[in-house]
């Protein structure tokens, strides 16, 4: 696939508050301006963004266009880096290997970097900011279909579902409950079928004193898993929140 050179991107900028944006979609800024990039270019700022090393061109080339031949491939890369060099200071620093620039944030970047914290009890549930949960709802450049994209996009997932299970549990062990429901309806809501992240939500709930709620959480969950799966949850999920005695 051969790239059109004739839309080239020109911005002069600061070189101040310059991020890329992979969550929910994909976003260039620059001091709160967006930077309008052909879809190859987003392709390649994507790559690097969700890279936690330098890339090799030839690897790059390779993952950005599959099908075509190594030269081709090769020459489709350098048409690219073409078309993002009008930005001044450059997005991307090749020497010879490829990587965003410092001082580029990557908002997905954050959101792991915050759901380390999240996951590790020793760092205190008041020094996660004021709203960690907003971190963790959105998908991973969601209509974006490429083999790499959806890897990290499930990679991420799961690390999103631990993080908010997490914050369920936390915030409600801390008594933050209007926190704690809210993880735990993301959670639920990001993935209806997974067993843990019901439980998270209907232990927050029972510590809550709101038995009606985790009885009608637990039937729903049930409802979804026998109408859509088939199946029932595991034998130990009555016993451990103890269902029958509501």
């Amino acid at each position: 696939m051969d790239v059109d050179l004739r839309d080239v991107v020109v911005l002069e900028s600061s070189g101040t508050g310059r991020r890329i944006d992979l969550l929910q979609g994909f976003a260039a800024v620059d001091g709160g301006r967006i930077i309008h990039l052909p879809l190859v270019s987003q392709r390649l700022l994507a790559l690097l963004a969700l890279a936690d090393r330098p890339q090799a061109r030839v690897h790059a080339a390779g993952v950005l266009w599959p099908e075509a031949d190594e030269r081709h491939a090769s020459a489709n890369l350098r048409s690219t880096l073409w078309r993002l060099s009008g930005i001044r200071p450059p997005l991307v620093v090749r020497d010879p290997s490829l990587r965003l620039a410092p001082g580029v944030t990557v908002d997905v970047r954050t959101s792991y970097a915050l759901a380390s914290r999240v996951l590790d009890a020793s760092v205190p549930i008041v020094d996660l900011g004021g709203d960690p949960t907003s971190a963790f709802v959105e998908d991973l450049l969601p209509d974006w279909n490429e083999d790499w994209v959806v890897i990290e996009r499930e990679r991420f997932r799961q690390v999103r579902l631990h993080a908010l299970e997490a914050l369920c549990d936390r915030f409600s062990e801390g008594g933050s409950m209007m926190q704690a429901i809210e993880a735990g309806f993301a959670a639920v809501t990001a993935d209806p079928f997974r067993e843990s992240a019901h439980r998270a939500l209907i232990r927050a709930h029972l510590r809550e004193g709101n038995r009606s709620e985790a009885l009608r959480q637990y039937l729903s969950y049930r409802k979804i898993l026998d109408e859509e799966l088939g199946i029932e949850p595991t034998a130990t999920f009555d016993e451990m929140l103890e269902i029958s005695a509501i």
